[in-house]
């Protein structure tokens, strides 16, 4: 596979616990590289970056353990792109160590984990991810 990039960002409310967002976040990816941005108006973003498939191999592993596979393949092609793959998980599932997919907007109240996957074959990445099993 190609190289990869993982970006992945969530907002941190003026009501939540920092480490508790990065928490949720390090649940789904591990150890990435973590900064924190501020913004105008009341929410920090908290933002992780990585680099091959080892910012990955933690989601692979909960999608099997979890027996989702099949379900998160369907979400991850919903946000397949030109060599990139989008896709949203929940913020508050994420902090208890499980994961649920997302829409960008009212699924997840105080925001969900957006996560932004560059790599040259998105289709062969969901198929590691995921690998197929029916």
């Amino acid at each position: 596979m190609d190289e990869i990039t993982v970006h992945v960002e969530a907002d941190v409310n003026p009501t939540e616990d920092e480490n508790k967002v990065k928490r949720a976040v390090e649940n789904m990816f591990g150890n990435l590289n973590f900064e924190v941005e501020t913004h105008n108006h009341g929410a920090n973003l908290l933002v992780g970056k990585g680099k091959g498939k080892e910012a990955l191999t933690k989601l692979q592993n909960l999608l099997r353990r979890e027996r989702i596979r099949d379900a998160a393949r369907h979400a991850l092609y919903e946000g397949l792109g030109e060599g990139s793959l989008i896709f949203y998980l929940n913020k508050q599932v994420a902090f208890v160590d499980h994961v649920s997919f997302s829409k960008p907007f009212g699924e997840s109240p105080l925001g969900p984990i957006r996560v932004e996957v560059q790599c040259g074959n998105p289709r062969e990445l969901i198929d590691w991810l995921t690998f197929k099993t029916s």
